[in-house]
């Protein structure tokens, strides 16, 4: 999803041009705050500024101010490596993006915005990085990056979006070298199996059962995404039984089983049902809700008789389906949150059930609690809201007699929560952990009192919950290297999915790697 900002304002004969276009931005919601955000605004993160100048282009160089710049610092930019960025924009109510870039000192592994830039100057007093990609017959978009000043690993600077050579989006950025972290080697308490490459799109998601993992993947430039199915009954040695993908419809995010029916959460269909009776052949059977037309359903979660899927659009809801006859889905009923509106909705990105509560990570809506014992009439029960949310998956389990959830969110600053909901209308935040502002964590798996983590750059990491207030790390492993293929394309990058299905490994997805299994630890 995105969100654009366009304010001109008359300065001096130019203007000056507000605004952001970014990936996955976050606004500061218009509700009732519980919490500490993600990311704080402490006010622009530069000096510079971007303007209109007459007979130069948008995201041309010269239509960067940084007089006011101290551009001698920019030496100390390391001009070999990956950054990680979180842009601002300058806008009255501000709102903030997350992405990556890549620079080598020889330029055959530079990468902005996905591609390599058509122009970059990494010097001891400049830094300029500028991308244009055709994203249609009749669009075209340059982005351009412009060094203010830097400390450290860090570089402070501007940007702008253009699109079809106009101003669409600009503000300050900090963009910080991605390093492992400091004393880590490869790997602590977790041994790796194997390790499978997935040949279609970008693998993001995986569901093992009855000796099979299933990948699901997302289209990755040119390449189609799509279901990958490993035999995986010896997980030293994973073999690939088969691949699917269809042409028009290959935008696979999630993936759940019940018994012989295998569900695919597609950005264009709903929930695809496979019949996996035969399991290394996955055959589909139907597409469910059939009659609501085209429908983004972004993850799926089972629990017993139920189906959940998270749908972010054409309207944000939360679908419930029948499954006692797991390959024929009845739909329900759904829950749709009424404080959901303005220009950047928030919308179901993942959800967890337990005993008849329904967990929602509603993305800037924040963490809702809805008891959906009544499928045909869910009722909100309670929510934990904080700044910039980007709430974006969860945990829950009983701990003595209270009751616990792990909520983390997806972008710069991103870390983990802990959550008291055994009063759900009242949560209240117990404790958290985090490894820092310049990588996300994305999806977790409770297993009694052990949390596995999957943490994009900073890979797998295994934390003791048995204390929930202190969450204590007691394995990692680091995915994430930098001389594997396309890294520094996106800021959700390396370790992003994972299960602990119970017999006796875990099962990890990496976006260039593809599927790592390790003993549990």
């Amino acid at each position: 999803m995105s969100r654009k900002w366009r304010v001109p304002v008359l300065i001096a004969g130019m203007v000056a041009v507000s605004g952001c276009e970014g990936e996955k931005p976050v606004p500061k919601p218009p509700i009732d705050i519980q919490g500490e955000g993600d990311w704080t605004d402490t006010g622009r993160y530069a000096a510079c500024n971007v303007y209109s100048v007459q007979g130069r282009a948008c995201g041309d160089a010269e239509t960067f101010d940084v007089s006011s710049c101290d551009v001698a610092s920019l030496a100390q930019v390391p001009a070999d490596g990956i950054y990680t960025v979180v842009y601002r924009t300058d806008s009255q109510a501000p709102a903030i993006g997350a992405d990556a870039f890549r620079v080598s000192a020889d330029g055959r592994l530079d990468s902005f915005h996905g591609v390599p830039p058509m122009e970059r100057r990494v010097g001891p007093r400049e830094f300029f990085l500028t991308s244009t990609r055709t994203l249609s017959p009749t669009v075209t978009a340059r982005n351009t990056l412009v060094g203010c000043r830097a400390e450290g690993t860090r570089l402070y600077g501007c940007y702008v979006n253009c699109r079809n050579g106009r101003y669409n989006g600009s503000g300050t950025f900090l963009a910080e070298r991605w390093t492992r972290r400091a004393g880590e080697e490869e790997a602590s308490g977790l041994r790796l199996t194997s390790e499978s490459f997935v040949e279609q799109g970008m693998p993001v998601d995986v569901y093992v059962t009855q000796g099979h993992a299933y990948v699901v993947s997302v289209p990755n430039g040119p390449e189609k995404g799509g279901l990958t199915v490993f035999d995986v009954s010896n997980p030293v040695a994973p073999v690939l039984v088969s691949t699917l993908s269809l042409p028009t419809d290959n935008y696979w995010n999630g993936v759940w089983a019940k018994g012989d029916a295998l569900y695919v959460a597609s950005a264009d269909s709903g929930v695809m049902v496979f019949d996996i009776s035969e399991p290394a052949t996955p055959r589909l059977v139907r597409q469910v809700p059939s009659e609501q037309g085209p429908l983004d359903v972004h993850t799926v979660f089972v629990e017993g008789d139920r189906l959940y899927a998270m749908s972010p659009g054409p309207r944000p809801r939360t679908l419930v389906f029948d499954i006692r006859q797991p390959q024929e889905p009845v739909l329900l009923g759904e829950y749709v949150e009424p404080q959901v509106a303005g220009i950047f909705p928030g919308y179901p990105h993942d959800a967890l059930a337990l005993e008849g509560r329904l967990y929602i990570n509603h993305w800037s809506r924040g963490y809702l609690i809805v008891d959906v014992s009544d499928p045909a009439a869910p009722r909100k029960l309670g929510e934990f809201v904080y700044p910039y949310a980007t709430s974006h998956a969860n945990a829950v389990g009983r701990f003595g007699e209270r009751l616990i959830a792990f909520e983390g969110g997806e972008s710069w600053g991103a870390h983990l929560r802990v959550l008291d909901v055994t009063d759900p209308a009242h949560p209240v935040q117990v404790g958290e952990y985090s490894l820092g502002a310049n990588v996300s964590l994305h999806n977790m798996v409770l297993e009694g009192s052990r949390l596995y983590v999957a943490h994009y750059q900073h890979g797998v990491r295994v934390l003791d919950v048995s204390v929930p207030e202190r969450p204590r790390e007691v394995a990692y492993y680091n995915t994430f290297l930098e001389t594997d293929p396309e890294r520094g394309t996106s800021f959700y990058d390396g370790a992003i999915g994972m299960r602990v299905p119970g017999d006796g490994f875990v099962y990890v997805i990496d976006t260039s790697r593809g599927l790592l299994i390790f003993p549990e630890p």
